[in-house]
């Protein structure tokens, strides 16, 4: 994973760059380097490795814009394709002309289509880019010769008629209609497979005689009401014992779920057969317990079971929370508890299909949901025609679209929905569902239920209507039982805003705002999502008018002392929500001249107010105190810091406290020009390429025909375009900023001095402690890390240049993430001796263990996945050397780096943390894109309220990382360690992919 869009860029082009050669020129490092980007596609997951190499020598890149043409309904396919980024809309017409093509699906990220070039039949639908999208490409005699020489491992991966329905004679594309009949569906599959894969077997035996070895009180004859029970285990116990086991189980629920892997399987069993694992009070018995004379394990057999225990621990830690959603989704919606439901909702968070449904909906979802299985590929769920029923969402596995006469149109994976469009238009199926591969899950909400939920929505919905068009749109939830001062009971309902006009939106907000709750009560957290969020929609140039006509406004109907008490209650309340605008903003309102002058005009204001009014006395020191703080902070010499070059003090070894970058102030930067020589420039951190060009232009004495391009290490050359802001910080690690007249781009070329080092540090760092590398590590990662603003976050998400801001501390903060991971890459590729290798191995495991101690869980990932990096894990000769014990502490830094489920073992981990914490900040980065892509900024000219809502949540989570100061650890801070210091300041790194794999090929040839 790499950590920012901006270096993203760097790492893909290197490996576009090698598939754009002929498939003839690629070197293995070129093959290695698009096997790395690859094997992260989920279209390729399940491809053997020796497929997916062939892959990376025949594949091509196709870059195409938003409204490309693939190809057409009847044409004669030549290509076979897979969907990288973006999405295709699948079009079929029943007629010949394709303006009659109606969309019937989409193909998403993940998607491969077109294996009817194995039989030249003709395309069975249009193929339209949806937006703008990246594909692989595999030429017709290409894929022949794949299918020939891989037709084993492809037959289960391709739609029928090659893969999984493949029969004898028949080389129909689709079953006939009669063949599709409503006895082909399977039901719902209530009963738990009771023939245990080999895998389960092998766990539960490892479970049971390492009980039997260390606590072999937990199996024993039992008691209940009269009746005797064989050699059971209780429920609470086994949790109990489970938890104790391994570092890996964080939660008691997480446990149940592990326990519930071996009940599904019938490796455990519930005394009266019941197929939930419950912690509680209840019997269970192990398979092998099952018979009379159950054998004791031997010597032998425990010290097996004693190496093998963290490996079982492990597997089942990573499929037990799948067990236990299914386990709750099995349960009739009306037994599920409120556990169970918020289980559920946190899962639903994460589906693509779902992302764009409000909360309330998702929450009346998850007591809805039904959990539906089919063990057999070929199997029709649905066929075309028929009335629709209910709506589905893949949760694994993948299905085939077919359309009678035209055969399989495409197919559907993991997180996509279908069959919500016969239930919404009440229309039969547009077409068939076929399942692609054996055992499928998916979700299902009865047509019932889906109904029921639009209607609850509809009627708890409030609109606010002006002049014939909605201008608020509130919805009514239950808000729990309150208690008022007074002792009465509270309303149990609230309204929340789902969407409105930016003016409605604040004119809400203040009118409900309760005066009597203190500005950190957890009350005023929608109303904090309205000041964090506000710049996306009304920003301070819109607000800071709006707030003070709120002020000042008058009441026009009421008794003079109504008129009084309402003009009262709505200054407090304006000035309660400056307070906190004022608070989250800091002094980022310095460069804000529009807020700057509010906030002055609205201090006179108030203070006039105070003469007539004692009311607001009260709130006047608070209001004095922040605009004195933000406005005298410019004039302290000390605030007034320049950046030098693009390292941005990351080396600067001052003991001073490190200041955020704010995009005022000045940078000095050199840009390179096509002899490599350079020019420094002296601009605003927050400079537009533009300023930039204009800058260099000055001191060149000309920029006619100029233009700036970001070059990587690898050669990967950026236009940037004049409106992109911040430019000097989004560099890759060792990237470089060049200016040069247009007709010279192509002869630009790196800089000797972004390919790296050519010697590694070992001897330097090796006599370092892990400890003490990991404590200095954390203690420049917090600065880093303390020093992004908030806002920065959203910035980034919505694109820095719509609000002509910087984001400088965020990127230096990913860029660290960056630096580290090929810190590790750079150091055992430039150890030519093997047993030096192996020593580096066990140094970085031991330092990410420390990190994981300090909860520095950036640099923590940032380490494993270095060590993850295919020109580090293809070095077998060094792995074996590796002692086991290490070989087990990396296979559980492994686990958590899992991003199944949307990395949900991460998510475990980081729930079980008290502040502070340095979080894997590209996964919070990824989850605000996700809201962010997934819903619309406006709905019907409406703000999506709902949306802010959302991605505010997730900044907040920087807020709970932060809301203890970190303290460093006083007994190694007190050491001299100013060369540890030193040292990870200033780390010297390769960041190009292909140096890296050319390093490691020579210390360990492939092997033939």
């Amino acid at each position: 994973m790499v950590a920012a869009h901006a270096s993203h860029s760097s790492s893909s082009g290197e490996w576009i760059s090698c598939l754009d050669k002929r498939p003839l020129e690629r070197s293995s490092e070129d093959v290695d380097i698009i096997f790395t980007r690859l094997k992260e596609v989920k279209a390729f997951e399940k491809f053997h490795p020796n497929l997916l190499q062939q892959i990376c020598l025949c594949g091509y890149y196709e870059n195409l814009e938003k409204g490309i043409t693939l190809f057409r309904q009847g044409d004669i396919g030549t290509n076979w394709y897979a969907v990288l980024t973006g999405s295709l809309d699948v079009k079929v017409s029943d007629t010949s002309n394709h303006q009659d093509a109606v969309t019937i699906c989409t193909l998403g990220i993940g998607t491969a289509f077109g294996e009817s070039i194995l039989d030249n039949t003709p395309r069975h639908a249009t193929i339209v880019t949806r937006e703008h999208s990246e594909l692989l490409r595999i030429e017709q005699k290409d894929f022949k010769a794949l299918w020939e020489k891989y037709r084993q491992y492809m037959s289960g991966l391709l739609t029928p008629p090659y893969g999984v329905m493949e029969t004898g004679s028949n080389n129909d594309r689709m079953p006939d209609k009669d063949s599709m009949s409503n006895s082909a569906l399977c039901q719902v599959s209530k009963n738990c497979n009771k023939v245990p894969s080999e895998k389960i077997l092998r766990a539960g035996k490892i479970l049971r005689n390492t009980i039997l070895s260390r606590a072999p009180h937990m199996i024993r004859d039992r008691k209940y009401h009269l009746k005797t029970y064989r050699q059971c285990c209780v429920g609470t116990e086994l949790v109990d014992w489970m938890m104790q086991q391994s570092p890996c189980v964080h939660l008691r629920t997480q446990a149940v779920g592990m326990w519930q892997v071996l009940l599904e399987e019938g490796v455990l069993n519930h005394v009266d057969q019941e197929h939930h694992f419950q912690d509680k009070y209840l019997f269970y018995r192990f398979l092998d317990d099952e018979r009379e004379d159950a054998p004791l394990p031997t010597e032998e057999e425990k010290k097996e079971c004693d190496e093998e225990l963290q490996d079982t621990m492990l597997l089942l830690s990573q499929i037990g929370p799948d067990a236990h959603m299914r386990m709750i989704l099995r349960k009739p919606p009306g037994q599920r508890t409120v556990d169970d439901l918020e289980f559920i909702y946190e899962e639903l968070l994460h589906i693509k299909a779902l992302s764009h449904l409000s909360t309330t909906v998702k929450r009346e979802l998850a007591g809805v949901l039904i959990f539906e299985s089919h063990p057999k590929a070929g199997t029709v769920l649905f066929n075309q025609g028929e009335e629709g029923t209910s709506w589905y969402i893949i949760l694994k596995g993948s299905v085939n679209v077919v359309i009678y006469g035209k055969g399989v149109v495409c197919t559907l994976h993991e997180g996509d929905d279908f069959g919500k469009l016969a239930l919404v238009n009440d229309a039969p199926r547009a077409a068939s569902i076929v399942l692609r591969e054996d055992n499928c899950h998916f979700l299902r909400v009865d047509k019932e239920d889906f109904n029921r939920i639009l209607r609850d929505v509809e009627a708890n919905t409030v609109r606010l209507k002006e002049h014939d068009q909605d201008v608020l749109v509130l919805e009514k939830i239950p808000a729990g039982n309150r208690i008022s001062s007074q002792g009465n009971s509270q309303p149990q309902h609230k309204y929340i805003v789902m969407s409105g006009t930016p003016e409605k939106i604040l004119e809400h907000f203040l009118e409900t705002m309760r005066l009597e709750a203190t500005l950190n009560e957890a009350t005023d957290s929608v109303l904090n999502d309205f000041i964090m969020m506000h710049c996306v929609f009304m920003p301070n140039s819109q607000l800071c008018p709006a707030l003070m006509a709120h002020y000042h406004a008058q009441p026009s109907q009421g008794t003079e002392q109504e008129k009084m008490d309402y003009a009262l209650n709505n200054k407090r309340r304006v000035i309660r929500l400056v307070l906190q605008w004022a608070a989250l903003y800091g002094d980022l309102l310095q460069e804000d001249e529009a807020a700057m002058a509010f906030l002055e005009e609205f201090y006179v204001s108030v203070s006039d107010d105070t003469r007539m009014i004692a009311a607001l006395k009260e709130q006047l020191p608070e209001l004095e105190k922040i605009v004195k703080q933000i406005s005298e902070e410019p004039k302290a010499p000390q605030k007034k810091h320049k950046v030098l070059l693009q390292l941005f003090n990351t080396s600067d070894d001052r003991a001073q406290k490190r200041l955020p970058i704010r995009g005022s102030d000045e940078v000095l930067f050199k840009v390179y020009c096509i002899d490599q020589t350079y020019t420094t420039i002296r601009v605003p951190v927050s400079s537009s390429v533009k300023e930039v060009i204009s800058a260099v232009a000055d001191k060149l004495g000309s920029g006619e025909g100029l233009i700036i391009v970001k070059m990587s290490s690898g050669g990967e050359k950026v236009v940037l375009k004049p409106h992109d802001v911040s430019v000097f910080t989004t560099l890759s690690v060792n990237g470089r900023l060049f200016a040069c007249p247009r007709d010279q781009f192509d002869s630009l070329a790196p800089l000797p001095e972004q390919e790296g080092p050519s010697t590694g540090t070992v001897g330097t760092f090796e006599l370092m402690s892990s400890k003490d590398l990991a404590h200095q590590m954390t203690i420049y990662d917090w600065e880093l890390f303390n020093c992004v603003h908030e806002l920065e976050l959203i910035y980034h998400t919505f694109g820095r240049h719509n609000f002509k801001k910087t984001t400088a501390n965020l990127d230096l903060f990913l860029r660290r993430f960056n630096e580290i991971q090929f810190w590790v890459v750079t150091e055992i590729c430039l150890c030519s001796q093997l047993s030096k290798r192996v020593q580096l191995l066990k140094k970085y495991i031991k330092i990410a263990a420390h990190c994981k101690e300090y909860k520095n869980l950036n640099s923590f990932f940032a380490i494993i996945m270095g060590l993850s990096n295919v020109a580090v894990s293809r070095l077998s000769l060094t792995w074996e050397k590796l002692p086991s014990k290490f070989k087990k502490i990396y296979a559980e830094f492994e686990s958590l780096m899992d991003p199944s489920r949307n990395h949900r073992a991460y998510r475990l981990t980081v729930a079980k943390l008290d502040p502070p914490i340095i979080p894997f900040m590209p996964l919070l980065i990824k989850d605000m894109t996700f809201t962010h892509e997934g819903n619309k900024t406006f709905t019907d000219n409406l703000v999506n309220f709902e949306k802010m809502r959302m991605i505010a949540n997730t900044v907040r989570t920087v807020k709970f990382c932060r809301s203890q100061s970190f303290n460093p650890d006083a007994a190694l801070t007190n050491k001299n360690h100013q060369d540890v210091r030193s040292y990870v300041r200033q780390l010297n790194v390769i960041d190009n992919q292909r140096t890296l794999s050319q390093m490691s090929h020579r210390l360990e040839p492939r092997r033939a």
